[in-house]
């Protein structure tokens, strides 16, 4: 359900350290109601998100496909995964090269070996050929009516996006993560969003 807490909203009247502290109020917010959701009703919605997902794949016939290795109370999609590899979709997982660049995306398979990469996060191990993908799932901690994301702050989609711009991008998350909030000008706008809602799309 969307939602405006007048508490955390921001807008282009606040000053940038205004914007920045009420951004993380909010991503904080967002990750809290993440997290306490009932293991059932995550476990249903990741199951109806995969679905919508295997769903929107058939019909765009996208076949070289950007996942994400699900941390910190993301959807965990991964039965989802192994349905599209096993229908011949190439799919990659995001690399982190440094803070302040932008991901790369290496080739992987369900089942694969995978190490922690410099921040914990699991990567194929023995990293292969940077591609591009012909799409992008991108997580969000938020998501506001227009389709910009709140992510968790490092910006890294957002400096990938504006180099990848014909990409298609389909934004990931729970129902619960839909808020009021302004975009900041470096923000970029996903072109479809799916939960367990559904797939959507559209201005």
């Amino acid at each position: 359900m969307n939602r405006t807490e007048p508490s955390i909203a921001w807008g282009a009247s606040s000053s940038e350290a205004d914007l920045a502290r009420t951004k993380t109020a909010l991503r904080a917010q967002l990750l809290g109601e993440r997290n306490a959701l009932a293991v059932d009703l995550r476990a249903a919605a990741c199951q109806s998100i995969g679905r919508h997902l295997l769903d929107w794949q058939a019909d765009s016939k996208v076949m070289t496909l950007a996942v994400y290795w699900p941390i910190r109370g993301e959807p965990d999609l991964t039965d989802a995964y192994r349905q599209l590899a096993q229908r011949g979709v190439q799919l990659a997982l995001p690399v982190v090269s440094g803070p302040s660049a932008p991901l790369t995306f290496t080739a992987w398979t369900p089942g694969q070996p995978m190490v922690p990469d410099r921040f914990g996060v699991p990567v194929p191990a023995g990293l292969s050929t940077p591609l591009i993908p012909d799409a992008i799932a991108i997580p969000c901690v938020g998501i506001n009516a227009q389709r910009y994301r709140l992510g968790y702050g490092g910006g890294m989609y957002d400096r990938t996006l504006a180099l990848l711009p014909t990409v298609r991008t389909i934004g990931i998350a729970f129902d619960c993560a839909r808020s009021d909030f302004a975009a900041a000008p470096h923000d970029v706008r996903l072109q479809a969003l799916i939960t367990e809602s559904g797939y959507e799309e559209g201005t």
